[in-house]
């Protein structure tokens, strides 16, 4: 009875575009993952005489100019698009959370030059930054991951620094520091378990922004390099063909928006579901109607 009512109440709690897109990118990143199984060819195998092929029992979607199957490439370009979008989230998170918690927690000198810092890289534009960073570094993925990485850094460290401004003044961050705890240890041990909630919607949302700044990136021709698959790179090469084969450019452009929209109706769900306040509660019918059939079970 017990394992009944509790499996029920948190699925039903959750509002429907938080499930719906998560069914969604869980799809998406299903197919990423099982490109070898699910993909029916190599993203890099030509057949010339399938060159702009229009959809075909052979080729689900299409071939492109040299005969490549689009269904495989739009697999196989999602797992680039995804690990790189993640490598760019990851690369932030290790250089801004350290330096939003040191910067927050001590102050000083040291929050001051990472204050300027900051100011600095937010007063240019994001994409223009990066594309900086990328002609500096050289083209390449990994150079725009680095690039992007570097990027995303300012936003998050305020982010951070802010969380622990408001976290170090409560009551258990002065109880650790009467006990003897080391400051490293109650920055990474007491005040950022605090901070992970809003953390990860940031997070969420900044993966969004990144599988966009990777798309243009490669749009631009600074991204992957062929014959590796990628989304942007797939936009590039399709929209030369729009009128005769318009499915090149509009299957990894779909891509793109349906899984950057996803990504944000999931972070706002979930920002608005782990808010107390914003938070819908079931009416008081629906909650002695769930005591009564808790009874008769």
């Amino acid at each position: 009875m017990k394992h009944k009512l509790l499996f029920r109440f948190p699925f039903s709690s959750f509002p429907l575009p938080m499930l719906v897109s998560g069914f969604i990118l869980l799809a998406i990143i299903l197919c990423c993952v099982f490109a070898p199984i699910l993909a029916p060819y190599t993203e890099s195998a030509q057949d010339l005489s399938s060159s702009l092929s229009p959809p075909s029992p052979r080729h689900i979607l299409g071939a492109d100019k040299i005969g490549r199957d689009l269904y495989s490439r739009l697999l196989y370009g999602g797992r680039v698009t995804l690990l790189s979008a993640l490598g760019v989230v990851l690369l932030s998170v290790v250089i801004a959370v350290p330096l939003g918690l040191f910067s927050g927690y001590y102050g000083g000198r040291f929050d001051s030059i990472v204050g300027r810092f900051c100011d600095v890289l937010l007063s240019f534009p994001s994409l223009l930054l990066a594309f900086i960073f990328v002609a500096a570094l050289g083209r390449g993925i990994t150079n725009a991951v680095v690039a992007l990485g570097i990027v995303y850094v300012p936003m998050l460290t305020r982010l951070v620094r802010s969380l622990t401004l408001i976290e170090k003044t409560k009551t258990y961050v002065e109880a650790a520091e009467s006990i003897g705890f080391s400051r490293l240890y109650i920055m990474f041990r007491h005040i950022f378990p605090n901070c992970v909630d809003t953390v990860m919607v940031q997070l969420t949302l900044d993966l969004a922004y990144a599988v966009l700044d990777l798309a243009a990136l490669s749009f631009l021709g600074l991204g992957v390099r062929p014959p590796t698959a990628d989304w942007g790179a797939m936009l590039d090469e399709g929209r030369n063909f729009l009128l005769q084969s318009p499915l090149l450019a509009l299957a990894p452009g779909a891509a793109i928006v349906i899984t950057v929209v996803s990504l944000n109706i999931f972070c706002d769900c979930v920002s608005q579901y782990m808010d107390p306040q914003g938070r819908a509660l079931p009416s008081f019918e629906k909650m002695e109607k769930r005591v009564k059939e808790g009874r008769q079970e």
